[in-house]
């Protein structure tokens, strides 16, 4: 049975406060698809093999209880059952303070800082020490099946020199509601180790109405319910056992200083991109680059395609390469 907006609807409705608690390390469990219960933003810290996790999700499965920690270092998002680490109770505020020198803080407060803008806040350009950009595939809504030539040429020309092929994609819960064949076929690839997924959070509906100005479209939308957006989205990845990073993409880039402080209360990154190839975006060393997959953005396909074509003799030399958004991330704001 397929999971439906009502289904996540009940499962945030039993709890929408904020509780801090401590997770710590684990693998991803499987999941019973109805089975996820009590899903809420939560936060805290503790040590798991001398590593400092910090929590941001709590929420039960099959009456047991998990955790989703993130390694601050490495920008790592991880499950971890309840009951295997010591709790300590902290704040986001205390966790901005107690974590300052981190990769992941460092990163939230450099978000926070671009969020005056109508379009493109967040995190817009990675600073890899080599030549090359991260690639970040968006999965909005769509009638039109997955663009799979995007993934098969990825890994095509990437094979002999990056396997797994690292992508940042941006994941809507209406995405994954209509496409679950595609969904089974990136899973595949993923674990076939072609491909290695970086899963943003890019909102569940991705409210858009072309006649109603960006100042009150897409999450500006008024009444928009920014917790069903945000957690109804990391819900419905765990039901089709996908797990969240720490990423946030802004339905069509837009945003204003509100919604993005809002977003950084839930512990995420919010992501834009410096290099929009349907836009005519050129790229650049370092670039974040967007494209969709979602069968809507037949420029974009092309320009990327025809990007791999030209920097193929680069590609095979090792000097032109594709960056995990983690890495990227993590290289530039490391201490």
């Amino acid at each position: 049975m397929p999971i439906t907006p009502h289904h996540i609807h009940a499962i945030l409705k039993r709890s929408l406060s904020i509780i801090f608690l401590v997770v710590m390390w684990g693998n991803l469990p499987l999941f019973a698809q109805n089975d996820i219960s009590d899903y809420k933003v939560c936060f805290g810290s503790g040590d798991y093999k001398s590593k400092s996790i910090v929590v941001i999700r709590k929420y039960e499965n099959a009456g047991k209880q998990f955790y989703i920690g993130v390694d601050p270092d490495s920008l790592q998002t991880m499950i971890i059952p309840a009951g295997q680490m010591a709790v300590k109770p902290l704040s986001w505020q205390e966790i901005l303070v107690d974590f300052k020198n981190t990769a992941y803080i460092k990163a939230i407060q450099a978000a926070d800082r671009q969020s005056f803008s109508l379009q493109n806040s967040g995190i817009t350009h990675g600073f890899p020490g080599e030549k090359g950009v991260t690639l970040t595939i968006d999965l909005c809504p769509s009638k039109k099946p997955l663009d799979r030539i995007i993934f098969t040429l990825l890994i095509a020309e990437f094979q002999k020199t990056e396997k797994p092929v690292p992508l940042g994609t941006s994941i809507t819960g209406r995405f994954m509601l209509t496409h679950s064949k595609d969904l089974a076929w990136l899973k595949g690839l993923i674990d076939s180790s072609e491909i290695a997924v970086t899963w943003i959070n890019h909102t569940y509906n991705h409210h858009y109405n072309p006649k109603v100005p960006l100042k009150d479209n897409f999450l500006l939308e008024p009444k928009t319910d920014l917790n069903f957006e945000i957690l109804g989205t990391e819900i419905a990845m765990l039901q089709h056992g996908l797990l969240s990073s720490v990423f946030f993409r802004f339905p069509g880039l837009v945003s204003d200083s509100s919604v993005v402080d809002s977003v950084l209360q839930y512990g995420l990154i919010p992501i834009g991109c410096d290099a929009w190839l349907a836009k005519g975006q050129s790229i650049h060393e370092g670039s974040i680059v967007l494209i969709h997959g979602n069968g809507n953005d037949p420029i974009g396909v092309k320009d990327f395609i025809k990007l791999l074509q030209t920097e193929k003799s680069s590609v095979m030399k090792k000097e032109w390469l594709l960056y995990d958004l983690r890495e990227t991330i993590e290289d530039e704001f490391h201490q």
